[in-house]
């Protein structure tokens, strides 16, 4: 061995166990690890789908609209895992459906309906947790406890994620069509209202298991971040959904490692590691501002 590899290898050992090391020793980081494992193979792939919808603020709406039903779930039951998973899915849900309504049967636009929904429903949640609870309930729905995810919470979470790929596998075609043409879907096929409530659903539950783990302002960071970041690097859909995926899952190893070694509040730790590589690709990707290509090669190729 040359003394170059001799200097190298403890290095090596050290940089190891620095990864390694926080998830062999405690339980807490890998319950940790398989929440944010769960949530990113389920989240990251529907967020390809919003994005590519142009709904990504719709996301955002409709992670505060399941703040109330998840108000309610707790000023019933407390922090109940199952009192507020239903609550929040209801409201999502509710308000998906009542922002459709509204805006078929009005002069505004879907976008103003979800935003006027979306208002009250943060206030509404905000102030019910305010009430009945205190500063630290308040804090752990706002900004999720990632750290303190239980056996209950993981199998929530793993169970949302084996329906969300079983489902986008059963909704790829249709799903796939109306990112492309929605009008073409709507004049040849019924999938079309299947592959659009049959989304939404997806979206609401993906954003209760996102509000678990990183909380209500923090949820829609892990669907829309990713894919976001991945369109710089890829047009294809295949390796879209694979990179989008796989950024989520690094942030969420580097926020974890970064909150253990710092002390640091871990879910916006995993949201700012998923800007950093946003702003990063941005700059340096092939269709970002520095190598920025035709405007034509920037279309979705399925």
């Amino acid at each position: 061995m040359s003394e170059t590899s001799a200097a190298l290898a403890p290095m090596d050992w050290l940089f190891a166990g620095l990864l390694l090391d926080p998830f062999i020793e405690f339980g807490f980081m890998r319950r940790a690890l398989a929440g944010c494992v769960a949530l990113s193979l389920s989240a990251a792939p529907v967020g390809v789908f919003l994005l590519l919808r142009r709904m990504s603020l719709t996301g955002d709406a409709m992670s505060h609209a399941i703040l109330p039903g998840a108000a309610l779930g707790y000023l019933v039951a407390g922090l109940s895992l199952g009192a507020m998973t239903l609550g929040g899915i209801v409201a999502g849900l509710l308000v998906a459906v009542a922002s459709g309504l509204v805006a078929r049967n009005t002069v505004l636009r879907e976008d103003a309906s979800l935003a006027a929904f979306y208002l009250l429903s943060l206030a509404l949640g905000v102030l019910i947790i305010s009430v009945q609870g205190n500063n630290v309930d308040l804090l752990h729905v706002l900004f999720g406890t990632v750290l303190a995810l239980d056996n209950a919470a993981l199998t929530l979470l793993g169970s949302i994620a084996a329906l969300s790929l079983l489902a986008l596998a059963l909704l790829y075609r249709p799903l796939v069509l109306e990112c492309l043409d929605p009008v073409f879907l709507r004049s040849v096929s019924r999938w079309s209202p299947v592959a659009h409530y049959g989304f939404l659903a997806l979206l609401v539950i993906n954003l209760v298991a996102g509000f678990h783990a990183l909380g209500t302002l923090m949820a829609v960071g892990i669907l829309v971040l990713p894919a976001a970041t991945a369109r710089f690097w890829v047009r294809r859909l295949g390796p879209l959904l694979l990179l989008a995926t796989a950024l989520a899952l690094l942030a969420c190893l580097a926020g974890l490692l970064i909150s253990f070694y710092a002390n640091w509040p871990t879910s916006p730790l995993i949201v700012l590691c998923l800007g950093v590589a946003y702003l990063s690709s941005m700059l340096l990707a092939p269709h970002g501002l520095l190598r920025h290509q035709r405007p034509a090669a920037t279309h979705l190729r399925a």
